[in-house]
């Protein structure tokens, strides 16, 4: 008897076995193909045709995973979130709090059991930090800076390693390869100083955090790609590949009953004048 998120995996993988060609939008309202050449109507119909086509015994798996899961919904998305994940966000020494910007910690984000099933399954998880600098001198709270910045975690089936991967605005960093989630959240927990912008007037302000944690969907997978490979401003601007339209779909549905959806945690520090 399949489980439900390894019958999800199984669907995936035979959605993409159909083999639809990578179709990507031009100026001129036309498209082209991965390798660069012009997508003709017949390029664009037989994918199509494929879509129609689709198999048998992916039809039975999606029934098989969508109904019970359905009938679960409400379930699942009235189970609160983990309670003990622990956001913290660190100010430096009182002489230094104009110069530099504060650490920030982050512990069992990764603790729920639903999104480690998840990650064991193949869906990277997406973990977005915001940090946000703002000044309470006036009558209203005044955002003064941000910085933001993701990490990936995915599990790699080949040799059953998590690969972590800090994607900052203007660069890629590795934190390593691990065998135990336990040593994702430890790397993921490591105090971390984002560059931001000290305040610079003599004012009160404080620093407001918030982490989204969510488990990628079909669409995010190439996207994840394309971080690791340098190439962020595809990712950045969404444009994806219309040809997987049915696959994203599919997953995006699917992630989000299984309880995959975006959790968000929060913490900010207390008023402080640098």
């Amino acid at each position: 008897m399949y489980s439900r998120i390894s019958v999800l995996a199984e669907l995936v993988a035979a959605v993409r076995s159909l083999g639809l060609p990578a179709l990507r939008p031009i100026a001129d309202g036309g498209w082209h193909l991965a390798d660069g050449n012009r997508a003709t109507i017949s390029d664009q119909s037989s994918a199509h045709a494929r879509l129609l086509n689709f198999p048998r015994h992916c039809e039975r798996l999606l029934a098989a995973c969508l109904i019970p899961i359905l009938l679960s919904t409400v379930a699942v998305r009235a189970l609160p979130a983990q309670r003990d994940v622990r956001l913290e966000v660190i100010l430096p020494s009182n002489g230094q709090r104009g110069n530099e910007a504060p650490t920030v910690t982050s512990d069992r984000v990764l603790s729920d059991s639903r999104t480690r099933d998840l990650l064991r399954h193949g869906f990277p998880a997406r973990l977005h930090y915001r940090l946000a600098l703002w000044s309470s001198a006036g009558w209203f709270d005044d955002e003064k800076a941000t910085a933001e910045w993701d990490v990936i975690v995915r599990f790699t089936p080949l040799d059953r390693r998590y690969a972590v991967t800090r994607i900052e605005p203007d660069r890629v960093v590795p934190l390593g390869t691990f065998d135990d989630l336990g040593d994702v959240e430890a790397v993921i927990g490591y105090p971390h100083r984002p560059s931001i912008r000290p305040p610079t007037q003599r004012a009160r302000h404080y620093y407001h955090l918030v982490l989204g944690v969510e488990m990628l969907s079909v669409n995010d997978l190439d996207e994840v790609e394309r971080w690791l490979r340098g190439e962020l401003r595809p990712a950045v601007r969404g444009k994806r590949n219309p040809g997987t339209a049915l696959t994203r779909g599919v997953r995006s549905l699917l992630v989000g009953l299984l309880g995959g959806e975006n959790r968000k945690y929060e913490a900010r520090t207390g008023r402080f004048v640098p």
